[in-house]
């Protein structure tokens, strides 16, 4: 059945592509989820993305102006590079300071990056995950690999002029779970993101493959146990190869995460040591497609979101279209997947318009997906919820999660109550205070309590926006007889009203009139929705239509 339903997927999409022109995507608009990841490597090795000055103030308003611009393009995950080479951007009682920020490997700068950058994103209800680059330790005589081979010289690897720690070492597992622990257990972060968790391409395997990949399944397996140890709620995640293997009818030419390098990502996931993936898919056509199915297919209920090559966009790099990573988008969200730029830099600097398309794209904001898999408690619901003047508050919620707070998100309609199903109510997500301020004009809002692991509990509803004579929503009982619809006055603009399920699925239309004939419905629960002349509609009420058995 899964290679069944692998080769039929990729036959639908072989000929959605082939039908695709530049301005009509074959597959239409799809509506844009609530949940979804859509995340960012913002990298500060070499200054490619971050810092690009010299000085501490210029630098943290380099990443206040480019948080911003990922913010105003619905980015909800930033991914920022904490340990670099064996270097950290923060103060590590483990390996030396990287030396992109004061300009000196080694040298501390007047500030902590890594905390600036953790606080910034949170003020804009962003998640930040903790980029740790794993194997690698950079050039043979660097500062990094210099310190760890005088430290732990049994742990190091030279393979020419660049020096890796040794996977196949116990102490390798033990170290970097130590590095891990001391990140988790010092700053808020929401994430630890493993890159280069696997064999180098130069390292001769000398060793069976399924032992190679217990060698890296068990560096894994002990950083996880020692970040979930320290907050449970912090997220694992790792960014594989891109082609986890062969498939049955696409081949990944020679280099993928499981066989080339014993990656085991998806393995990984069933066995919950990973919460979501980012594989590095920086492919097109079939080296993309199939393989992002694979993925999808494979997920075991946790969250995937491929990497996007859109440092291929420069010329400099490659020769790719803004149209090629548009279509892998589209085909990410129709499977449910999220999306995550390579890198930082190509994107906020718009090469060939990629971030006026990703801010189309996710012009509708999004919250990332929940930690169901962890089976915690969801928060109880805010108590009070009010408006006064300009600032809407409500009380706290209660945490059963153990996590040390809650975040909040505020929904808003001109509708009531406020669905909070649709991502586009969504007003502000991931708020630490108690308050917002709300713009001046009739809505009506409700706001949810979420828990470190974002889960969510019922809303609190506040009613401000009752509009004319239909302020009060119809609820009502038929045995088959018409009901009475509320008067249109002279405000509402009806010339229609729709019978819908409660999932949202439209089955009936009728002109808008004082009654409403519901004899041919089948029994059940239905919501009504008056649609106007100009397109707008409303929730104007509920009702149960029962028949009654004859007597």
């Amino acid at each position: 059945m899964k290679q069944f339903s692998l080769l039929l997927l990729i036959s639908l999409f072989s000929l959605c592509l082939k039908a695709q022109t530049q301005q009509v995507l074959p597959w239409g608009d799809i509506p844009s989820p609530k949940h979804e990841v859509r995340a960012v490597w913002l990298t500060v090795i070499e200054r490619l993305d971050w810092p690009r000055s010299t000085t501490a103030e210029a630098q943290k308003r380099e990443l206040i102006e480019t948080l911003d611009r990922l913010q105003q393009a619905g980015i909800n995950t930033v991914l920022v590079h904490t340990r670099v080479r064996a270097t950290t951007i923060y103060p590590s009682e483990l390996e030396p300071w990287e030396g992109s920020f004061s300009g000196t490997p080694g040298k501390a700068p007047s500030y902590d990056p890594l905390q600036l950058c953790i606080d910034e994103c949170h003020k804009r209800g962003m998640e930040c995950h903790a980029w740790v680059v794993t194997i690698p330790i950079g050039k043979w005589n660097r500062i990094g690999a210099q310190q760890m081979r005088k430290k732990h010289p049994k742990l190091v690897k030279r393979i020419g002029e660049e020096a890796f720690m040794d996977p196949e070492n116990a102490g390798t597992a033990t170290y970097l779970a130590q590095l891990c622990r001391e990140i988790t257990h010092r700053y808020d972060i929401d994430g630890i993101h493993l890159d280069y968790i696997r064999y180098p391409e130069q390292w001769k395997i000398r060793v069976t493959r399924p032992q190679g990949r217990q060698y890296i399944t068990n560096i894994v397996r002990a950083i996880h146990d020692a970040v979930k140890a320290e907050k449970p709620w912090v997220k694992m995640s790792c960014s594989p190869v891109g082609k986890h293997d062969n498939l049955t009818r696409y081949s990944a030419g020679g280099w993928n995460a499981r066989t080339a390098v014993c990656q085991d990502a998806q393995e990984w996931l069933r066995q919950g040591l990973m919460d979501e993936l980012y594989p590095m898919m920086y492919f097109q056509g079939d080296n993309f497609y199939p393989f992002a199915i694979d993925w999808k297919e494979q997920a075991h209920g946790r969250i995937v979101a491929p990497g996007l090559g859109i440092y291929f966009l420069d010329p400099k790099e490659g020769r790719w279209t803004l149209d090629m990573v548009e279509r892998e988008m589209h085909m990410l969200r129709q499977l449910g997947l999220g999306h995550c730029y390579f890198r930082s830099r190509f994107f906020t600097e718009n090469v060939k318009g990629v971030y006026d398309m990703g801010q189309r794209f996710d012009a509708i904001p999004a919250l990332v997906p929940p930690m169901t898999w962890e089976g915690r408690p969801s928060p109880s619901a805010p108590t009070s919820l009010t408006l006064k003047g300009n600032t809407l508050s409500w009380s706290g919620a209660v945490d059963h999660s153990g996590a040390p707070y809650l975040l909040y998100n505020v929904y808003a309609s001109e509708d009531y109550p406020v669905d909070i199903n649709r991502a586009e109510n969504l007003m502000s997500t991931r708020l630490m205070a108690h308050s917002l301020l709300v713009p001046a004009r009739n809505m009506n809002y409700a706001v949810t309590a979420m828990d470190r692991y974002g889960q969510e509990s019922p809303a609190t509803q506040l009613l401000l926006n009752a509009g004319p004579e239909y302020a009060v929503p119809l609820i009502t009982k038929s045995d088959g007889r018409p009901i009475a619809l509320p008067a249109k006055g002279t405000m509402l603009d009806a010339d229609f009203v729709i019978v819908e399920t409660f999932t949202g699925q439209a089955i009936a239309t009728y002109p808008y009139g004082p009654t409403l004939d519901v004899s041919a419905l089948p029994d059940g629960m239905y919501q009504l929705r008056s649609l106007g002349r100009k397109g707008r509609n409303h929730r104007i009420g509920f009702f149960t239509k029962k028949t009654q058995p004859n007597t």
